[in-house]
């Protein structure tokens, strides 16, 4: 048997890879011709070049292939071109998932994000959660609530696709790194000068693989899973990155999110002339001043969600960040 898995070179798919083949899985990945493979490296994965824009390599990849991980994306705080974002995450999972069905892929597991559940304040929301994150105009959050959308559309069709909702996932090779794995690297370093009040929910990345893993063995067809573990405001999880390293500064002034939504527009703007990343923008401000918590009962309960301690993936984090030249 087997199992192709999109975006197997970013964080999560990287662990996913790991754990699928530690199971003894016949792995597929599907790569671009200008992806960088390095979180590939001495795996033995077969390789399919293609691109999930377009469909005749999906078809290609999917020949003698009966399950299916979906975890490409783009995930950004910017892009000049906000176009961008909904032809990766909204029209290649539909393009996916078509080529899934013509195929007839037994079953497909779909990697969401809690960014397409919104945020809920700080009494923990679950599943049933309504995206409400519209109003911030955040183009990464926007695209994978209509990606979600999609991958819903396929399943009340008759496709066997389960979805699950990744927080934010913490541990070894976020290569890149991601938005989320940039914040540990910036306190450590001591780049961020303010924090607001917001809260997030983290995850260890291995125990986001493992239950993908499971999904795909016993979850329920056209259900969401929320994988995530602790929730903590930002303070508190920025002051949690610095004893964790035993150095770097966690931020001491509490920045309204009015003042910051401000920045960020100063962010962006000097984005456009120098072509770099901004620190931040209006959006991610008005995202950042929400409470994303989350309640995982049921993913422990179906999908045997471990919650190992962040403090033990944090570690592992920044071990490998100091590794590989980031600190």
């Amino acid at each position: 048997m087997t199992t192709l898995v999109t975006g197997a070179t970013g964080f999560i798919g990287a662990a996913l890879v790991r754990e699928l083949l530690a199971r003894g899985e016949r792995v597929r990945c599907l790569l671009r011709p200008q992806s960088i493979a390095a979180n590939l490296q001495g795996l033995e994965v077969e390789r399919a070049t293609g691109d999930i824009g377009d469909p005749d390599s999906l078809c290609r990849a999917l020949k003698g292939v009966e399950r299916v991980y979906h975890l490409a994306a783009f995930y950004a705080i910017w892009r000049p071109r906000a176009a961008e974002f909904y032809r990766i995450n909204e029209e290649g999972t539909r393009n996916v998932l078509a080529a899934c069905r013509q195929a007839g892929v037994a079953r497909i597991v779909y990697c969401s994000s809690v960014a397409a559940l919104g945020a809920h304040g700080p009494d923990p929301a679950n599943e049933t959660a309504r995206f409400n994150l519209a109003w911030t105009g955040d183009h990464y959050y926007i695209s994978k609530y209509r990606s979600e959308q999609v991958a819903l559309q396929f399943a009340r069709r008759g496709l066997p696709v389960v979805i699950v909702n990744p927080s934010v996932p913490v541990g070894p090779r976020d290569l890149a790194p991601t938005p989320s794995g940039r914040i540990i690297v910036d306190i450590v370093r001591g780049r961020l000068p303010a924090y607001l009040d917001g809260g997030l929910n983290l995850v260890d990345v291995g125990d986001c693989a493992r239950a993908m893993a499971a999904a795909m063995e016993k979850g329920r067809c056209g259900e969401k899973y929320i994988l995530g573990n602790r929730n903590l405001r930002l303070k508190e999880y920025f002051d949690l990155i610095v004893r964790t390293a035993g150095r770097g500064k966690s931020p001491a002034l509490r920045l309204p999110r009015w003042a910051a939504v401000v920045s960020g527009w100063g962010y962006q703007a000097l984005a456009r002339l120098t072509g770099r990343t901004p620190v931040t923008t209006a959006a991610w401000a008005r995202i950042g001043s929400g409470y994303s918590w989350w309640d995982c009962t049921k993913a422990q309960r179906e999908l045997g969600l471990a919650q190992r301690p962040i403090e033990e993936s944090l570690a592992e984090a920044l071990d490998w960040f100091q590794d590989c030249g980031y600190l």
